[in-house]
């Protein structure tokens, strides 16, 4: 069953649409535990074929490490749910997919930790031509809830890259 993207989910989609197709920018996603929420967020939204190039689901570290350019040393000494993963997995998107801007998410949505995290631990990265920001998260709740919330954060961290804060 799919998670169902909040109100307002779709509301910051819109947003972030709007506000990429006035600037000119292009975004990408790489999305782990999301598993392609934040792309299809973003292309529910009319028009945002002019600002979404593209989007890898990588939910396998193979994928993170041969599409998205993951470091296979890091990924064995971590696993995957880590900021550094995070960080190269959202400049990995911008790289393959052409874009001005990607984002990134990787977490353990549960019911059971992942690489010895708990439950709800986030990772969000953002990368863009002013560098690369990760925002790590703790969010409660089940599967779907954490994965919503997830695809939440990377909108808001989408739109406030675009407007120049962190």
């Amino acid at each position: 069953m799919a998670a169902d993207v909040s109100e307002g989910a779709a509301t910051t989609a819109r947003d972030v649409v709007e506000a990429f197709i006035a600037q000119g920018a292009t975004a990408a996603t790489a999305e782990s535990l999301t598993a392609g929420l934040v792309a299809a967020s973003l292309a529910d939204v009319p028009g945002a074929s002019a600002m979404l190039r593209g989007g890898v689901v990588s939910y396998s570290s193979e994928v993170k490490a041969d599409v998205l350019g993951v470091s296979r040393a890091l990924l064995s000494a971590v696993g995957s749910v880590d900021a550094e993963v995070a960080r190269q997995m959202a400049d990995g998107a911008r790289r393959v997919c052409r874009a001005d801007y990607g984002v990134s998410t990787t977490g353990a949505a549960g019911p059971e930790p992942h690489d010895g995290k708990p439950v709800g631990t986030v990772f969000v990265a953002v990368s863009g031509p002013a560098g690369t920001t990760v925002r790590p998260y703790l969010f409660s709740g089940d599967r779907p809830a954490v994965r919503a919330a997830a695809a939440q954060a990377a909108l808001d961290g989408l739109l406030a890259a675009l407007r120049g804060g962190s």
